[in-house]
């Protein structure tokens, strides 16, 4: 059974393979476009088909388009209902109802050779879910909870998975949306709509939630595992910040009071979910999902034994969990989850040395690229790091990673400045899993940074790069025997300092996708102040690339005899 399921109507256009169960290939469309998230979550937008990832997926399993059994699309137009009826404003929504039922022939355009009768909808909530669901590990019998902006009319869907079965129980018609409050917020502080939600929640931790009681007149739990949420005054509690303009305590307060709010109305969720399931383990996704305070908040208190994020949680997941679902009810037993998220596109060593003999630029070949690597960060180099496939979703986990010195305070305003980010910004720690708990304190393993811990207070003074301003850290836990080179550095690193710790942020600037093939590493690494960059087992030198042109000139012969 091959299964190619497609992103493409809100946000982050995105394709995944699943092959006898198996996934093979997942990549967003950002990662070949360079266009951040593919494109704007606008129905005049909506044209944007995940072409290059969907090509490049059938490529990786030796695919043709007249290969595939199925073509999974994460929304079904039969569900949808005129934004007006929904209680959206939305003149245009109309455009995005007319592409979606057109998309099989638009697939089959995108991907000469498929027959588009192969094409089938798949209720967005319920791609979502399966994404979650399927590829959690050890969860065969789970409860699932899904929450984002919207789907075809609802923003919320209640599940249960048992076995190859997934079981709706409940959904929260529109317009109530937790993420689109959210939404609706991140605008109202002069941050991208359906982008930079994030910047609210790490903006939250500077303020007091000043403003709860009054926002949870508009936004509460209803008791019968839904919510009312809509129509927040934001103008009522601060003016809006314009674009660029600095941010006041006012800013921080309002989102720390909606931070919050959110928080309350989930663990509620969450609490009736596991009434109506009794289920052990709870599985996440949706765009909410990626809020990790939250996700914490209700690891601790939550009713639930285990919590599992899906790490491509936002819409790109929905072609996973779209190809997930088609798969489980096809193949004779359910999809095996995968290994992690490096899903994306990599390359042979000799690929890579092509490359930087084309580049031009100088470089070797240490005997052992770990120690290496760990030794320029223990001398407080800024290094990027480019090693195997890339990763599938929004967090850079050990494949195309910034990695820095934790113990220098000055390396995250550093950090900032090299991505041009707002330094309010943090930066996350990087642990081996073994040493995780006596340096942090909350849900661990923590593999994919997806829940925030408290940096244990011995810790805090070693380790000042990567603690937020409220003493957490959104740690990512490292198992050696999954990510061995990582885990070699780490060690390496901890002989030289005494620190179990590395910085690890996303490679790339702001306003741009994650790096992802080897002219994006080296664009990056030529633009930037970083010092080191350490592509598959070559390291390129700052130093040895600037010093001149004669050094430039000499990169052949380097590259000859590093070989």
């Amino acid at each position: 059974m091959r299964v190619l399921g497609i992103n493409a109507l809100f946000h982050d256009p995105a394709a995944a393979l699943v092959v006898d169960g198996r996934t093979v290939a997942a990549a967003e469309e950002e990662r070949f476009s360079r266009r951040k998230h593919g494109k704007r979550p606008l129905p005049f937008s909506a044209w944007e088909l995940p072409e290059q990832a969907a090509a490049w997926c059938l490529s990786q399993a030796g695919l043709r388009p007249e290969d595939l059994d199925a073509v999974t699309y994460s929304f079904d137009p039969d569900l949808a209902r005129p934004a007006d009826r929904l209680g959206l404003h939305d003149p245009w929504d109309h455009l995005r109802l007319t592409y979606a039922r057109e998309a099989p022939g638009f697939l089959a355009t995108a991907l000469p050779g498929l027959d588009p009768e192969r094409v089938r909808f798949v209720p967005h909530h319920m791609a979502h879910a399966a994404s979650s669901a399927f590829a959690a590990p050890a969860a065969d019998d789970c409860a699932v909870l899904v929450l984002d902006g919207r789907g075809e009319a609802t923003s919320h869907l209640a599940a249960r998975r048992a076995g190859r079965h997934l079981e709706p129980l409940r959904g929260q018609e529109l317009p109530h949306s937790l993420g689109l409050v959210y939404e609706e917020l991140t605008e109202h502080l002069g941050f991208l709509r359906s982008s930079d939600e994030y910047k609210v929640m790490a903006l939250a931790s500077y303020g007091r939630p000043r403003h709860l009681a009054e926002l949870r007149r508009h936004v509460h739990p209803t008791g019968d595992g839904g919510f009312l949420a809509t129509g927040v005054p934001w103008e009522e509690f601060c003016p809006p910040r314009r674009p660029g303009q600095a941010w006041t305590q006012e800013h921080a307060d309002l989102a720390a009071g909606a931070q919050a709010c959110l928080e309350e109305t989930l663990l509620d969720l969450v609490r009736w979910l596991h009434g109506r399931t009794h289920a052990e383990v709870l599985t996440m996704a949706g765009g909410v999902a990626l809020n990790c305070v939250a996700n914490s908040r209700i690891a601790r208190e939550g009713p639930f034994r285990r919590v599992w994020v899906q790490p491509a949680s936002g819409d790109a997941g929905t072609a996973l969990g779209g190809a997930l679902l088609h798969a489980a009810a096809s193949g004779p037993e359910p999809p095996r989850p995968p290994a992690g998220t490096d899903l994306g596109r990599g390359w042979s060593d000799a690929e890579l040395e092509a490359w930087l003999k084309t580049a031009a630029v100088p470089f070797e070949r240490p005997p052992d690229l770990a120690a290496a690597v760990a030794e320029a960060l223990a001398g407080n180099a800024v290094v990027a790091w480019f090693q195997g496939r890339a990763e599938f979703g929004p967090r850079a986990l050990g494949h195309r990673s910034l990695l820095a010195h934790p113990g220098r305070s000055g390396n995250l305003e550093r950090l900032n400045d090299i991505k041009g980010r707002e330094q309010f910004r943090p930066v996350a720690p990087m642990v081996l899993a073994e040493r995780a708990a006596e340096v942090f304190d909350g849900p661990l393993p923590s593999p994919y940074m997806l829940f925030v811990h408290d940096v244990r207070p011995g810790w805090r003074e070693r380790i000042p790069a990567v603690v937020h301003v409220d003493g957490t850290a959104r740690v990512q836990t490292v198992d050696p025997a999954q990510e061995p080179l990582v885990g070699r550095m780490l060690a390496r690193f901890e002989q030289l300092t005494g620190l179990p710790v590395v910085v690890n942020t996303s490679l790339n600037t702001a306003g741009r996708p994650m790096v992802d093939d080897p002219r994006d590493a080296l664009e990056c690494f030529g633009s930037a102040p970083v010092d080191l960059l350490a592509i598959g087992p070559f390291l390129v030198r700052r130093r040895a690339l600037f010093d001149g042109g004669d050094r430039v000139a000499e990169a052949r012969p380097m590259a000859a005899e590093a070989a």
